[in-house]
């Protein structure tokens, strides 16, 4: 079975408010270029997916922080596939400082035509690509932690 990506984060100076934590957005954005790393690790350039025809759009998004993150941590998110549907897939994300994961969030994006925006089916490059992470034991959620109603640990 295929291990989580793991992606390296550089927390700047600017994203750090008065409280010495990074401020909740930026996670956001870590998540984000997670996932467009996960894809071209992949095999799957985010530019490839696009010229192909195809784009996703967050859906859903839930995040839930233990610990904060300041200026010069050492972090990494460990993004993973926990379900890929029709026209939809569902990431998990684990944003670690060293051995202690300090925010888990998952995201649900819809795959969408370039041309009208529309949704498409999941397509196989896709499916490819999302397939090389996938949850291991330990980076899925507790019981009760991040479920939303319809998600799924696995990938179908």
């Amino acid at each position: 079975m295929a291990k989580p990506y793991l992606h390296r984060v550089d927390v700047r100076y600017l994203e750090v408010d008065r409280q010495g934590v990074v401020f909740n957005m930026w996670y956001l954005a870590y998540f984000d270029d997670a996932m467009s790393a996960l894809l071209e690790h992949g095999g799957l350039p985010y530019a490839t997916l696009m010229a192909e025809g195809y784009d996703v759009m967050l859906v859903h998004t839930e995040l839930d922080w233990t610990a904060g993150v300041g200026f010069g941590d050492d972090v990494v998110v460990a993004v993973s596939t926990e379900r890929i549907g029709r026209t939809s897939f569902t990431l998990g994300f684990a944003l670690r400082r060293g051995e202690e994961v300090v925010c888990r969030g998952r995201t649900v994006y819809v795959v969408v035509g370039t041309d009208d925006y529309g949704k498409r089916d999941v397509p196989a490059g896709l499916r490819a690509a999302l397939a090389v992470a996938e949850p291991s034991p330990g980076d899925e959620p507790a019981a009760g932690e991040l479920q939303s109603s319809g998600d799924s640990l696995t990938s179908s």
